[in-house]
């Protein structure tokens, strides 16, 4: 029995699907998938992994038109960090920063009385990973991360104590 999944992105991440389809048919030494073994290596968690075909349906891709950029008209104003790392898909990865502690009232100021939060979001990732064999190929390792993608204002959390 095969089991197969098909990943469906939304459409902040359509863009990455889209550039991985296009790597992976790019690049036709790599395997979605690694060979078949008689032995499976357990993860940290002592779980043996499971694998499964990737299909990728181009048709399931919506590519959305110019996206305002907010993080200088936010109120809550941020910054990115870009990291990058090879063995990801993909590879660069930019995080948002938040700028200030407090938010800006709209002489542009900071108010103290609102706070800065990051928006958190996960993301999938693919991580590339060497295949133990005589002809090297690659397998990928499904990944989820999450990361700082936004900032918000917030109020403060006042706990009563009794």
């Amino acid at each position: 029995m095969t089991s197969s999944y098909v990943f469906v992105a939304p459409p902040p991440q359509a863009v990455v699907m889209a550039t991985m389809m296009t790597l992976m048919m790019m690049m036709p030494e790599v395997n979605a998938m690694p060979k078949a073994s008689k032995t499976h290596r357990k993860s940290s968690d002592g779980a043996t992994p499971e694998t499964v075909p990737l299909k990728l349906d181009s048709n399931t891709l919506v590519l959305s038109g110019n996206i305002r950029v907010l993080a200088n008209d936010s109120i809550s104003p941020w910054t990115y960090n870009v990291s990058s790392d090879d063995s990801l898909f993909p590879p660069v990865l930019s995080e948002a920063r938040c700028l200030l502690k407090g938010c800006l009232d709209r002489h542009g100021r900071e108010d103290q009385n609102l706070e800065s939060r990051p928006i958190m979001h996960q993301l999938m990732m693919l991580r590339r990973i060497r295949s133990t064999g005589a002809e090297p190929s690659y397998h990928y390792r499904l990944e989820f991360r999450r990361i700082a993608v936004g900032c918000t204002c917030v109020r403060h959390a006042v706990v009563e104590q009794q």
